[in-house]
């Protein structure tokens, strides 16, 4: 059987709805969907109330800006975060705040006390809040759910982004023009409380106590972008989803432009194809089990890719009002399961160590890939017209699919990425404990003439295990009086480092390791050396 017929086969046991049978589930879903409600109804209204304080674009322009930059600014940084304190109460603390600081808007707004420096200061505050917890709410997926559900229960979060996408600027429309402009930031500051009630009813499951002391920042963004650099199912997955989103984002980016002029339409028509959008992106989330059950992770790449090509294809070349309503529900089925599948890909690539920094990662070359894409699709629209860039941004997403096409996904679904915990405890003498270092560890090898082949592609494998995991300066050495006696080196940063290592070595990298030994002459583990600085 095949990787794509194993996941294909774990996916159709699973329907769209399942995760819902897990309360923590169900309950932090529908908290999330009434603040996301809430998020939207406040990004609306600070949206018109900017149109109102300043008549310049740029200025009106600076409001989306100062919500996304923060993404760009602050993504790393909160997954390290995310992954070194506890992430319930990193939630509800940054909630809390979030909701004081939507409190505060709502009463500068209602005394008509809000300047255009305030309205943009205020958003760019909520805009770190949201990335600060973008990391922390992903990495809190797995810990609801079984891992055979993940698929579907990250569906139903991009579900119920995209309904409250809907609900939301329609409500603060309504709300705006009925009770006033400082409606959505009061109802935004309201919605905070069921998020926060649902946090604090939720009972996180217990997890092994480290014995050594976290991270700091710094370190951390460190730990996080090595174990990218050295994790093949992860960076398969980034690659992929660049490949996708760059060329994508043209779709998003030339939307209201395709209302706009092509199909001469006005805001109305707008609104329609959003709605279509939101619609085709819920259903898109009911039916990605089976899509994925039947395609596996990779073909659902493919369709979606293909797809969005297809709807922008469409979208330059049939200026129809209907056909294009049509084409944007399609759209949104092929976006949410491409997106879904690829954030699927990222969660099952990384152990519970390092989950938010590799999610941050993730949202940084998603974000980032939407915002070149979309300044790259604008720019050639305004030099050759909007159709001609959609139809090269349509010939992009095919050509970037076959060229990626062998750049699989799911890498890691089947392997065992909890702590093996099956290196024994070293113990030292003197005083290099803690931050001091660096330290170097060795560990020798005898392999017979026939092993040799095998040993060396093995040691391939355990050199990307150690560098995940903290190692640096790694190298592998031959005796050049003893042939086929080797010795394996590498430096960590200190004794603590080294000890989080000892901690965070896998059940699949403990299988490498495993082949390695059996390779060994005695046929057993080697003995390690640990060396410190004498000075």
């Amino acid at each position: 059987m095949t990787d794509n017929q194993q996941t294909a086969s774990a996916a159709a046991k699973t329907g769209a709805w399942s995760p819902f049978r897990h309360s923590a589930f169900a309950m932090l879903w529908t908290a999330t969907l009434l603040s996301n409600v809430g998020t939207w109804m406040h990004d609306v209204g600070a949206g018109w109330l900017m149109t109102e304080l300043s008549p310049s674009p740029l200025v009106v322009a600076a409001v989306q800006a100062a919500t996304t930059l923060p993404i760009f600014l602050f993504a790393l940084p909160a997954g390290a975060l995310a992954d070194i304190v506890d992430r319930r109460r990193l939630l509800i603390t940054v909630n809390l705040m979030l909701g004081a600081v939507a409190a505060v808007l709502a009463f500068l707004v209602s005394q008509n006390a809000v300047t255009p420096t305030t309205l943009l200061l205020v958003t760019f505050v909520m805009g770190t809040g949201a990335a600060v917890m973008a990391p922390a709410w992903q990495a809190v997926v797995p810990q609801l759910v079984p891992k055979e559900e993940l698929t579907s229960a990250v569906a139903l979060n991009s579900m119920g982004i995209n309904i409250s996408r809907a609900i939301g600027p329609a409500l603060a429309g309504f709300l705006i023009v009925a009770y006033g402009i400082a409606t959505p930031f009061l109802l935004n500051a309201i919605s905070v409380i069921g998020i926060v009630a649902a946090l604090l009813w939720w009972r996180v499951p217990a997890s092994r106590e480290s014995k050594v002391p976290p991270e700091s920042i710094i370190p951390a963004m460190i730990s996080g972008v090595r174990y990218a650099l050295h994790s093949a199912p992860l960076k398969s997955t980034l690659v992929r989803a660049a490949a996708f989103f760059v060329f994508g984002s043209a779709f998003w980016a030339l939307l209201p432009l395709i209302a706009r002029q092509v199909l001469a339409g006005d805001a109305t028509l707008y609104g329609i194809l959003l709605g279509c959008l939101g619609a085709g992106a819920v259903a898109g989330a009911i039916l990605l089990p089976k899509i994925k059950g039947r395609l596996g992770p990779d073909g659902t790449i493919m369709f979606g890719t293909v797809g969005l090509a297809a709807v922008i294809v469409l979208m330059a070349l049939v200026p129809n009002w209907y056909l294009a309503a049509v084409a944007a529900a399609l759209a949104g089925v092929c976006w949410i399961s491409v997106l879904s599948t690829l954030n699927v890909s990222a969660q099952t690539a990384l152990p519970n160590w390092v989950r938010a920094r590799g999610l941050s990662i993730f949202l940084m070359v998603f974000y980032g890939s939407m915002t070149i894409g979309s300044i790259m699709w604008g720019h050639l629209a305004s030099h050759v017209g909007i159709p001609s860039a959609l139809l090269a941004a349509a010939a992009g997403a095919i050509v970037a699919m076959l060229l990626t096409r062998n750049v699989k996904l799911n890498q890691s679904e089947e392997m065992d990425l909890a702590p093996a915990m099956h290196w024994p405890e070293p113990v030292i003498t003197g005083d290099h404990e803690g931050e001091r270092g660096p330290v170097m560890i060795q560990v020798p090898y005898e392999i017979a003439p026939e092993d040799r082949a095998r040993f060396l592609d093995l040691m391939k494998d355990l050199a990307e295990a150690r560098r995940r995991n903290g190692a640096f300066s790694w190298m592998l050495m031959e005796d050049l009086t003893v042939p086929n006696r080797f010795i394996e080196t590498w430096r960590e940063a200190s004794w603590l480092h080294h000890l989080r290592h000892h901690e965070r070595v896998t059940g699949a990298d403990r299988l490498v390791q495993e082949e390695v030994w059996k390779l060994n002459r005695s046929g057993a583990q080697p003995l390690a050396t640990h060396w410190g600085s004498a000075g």
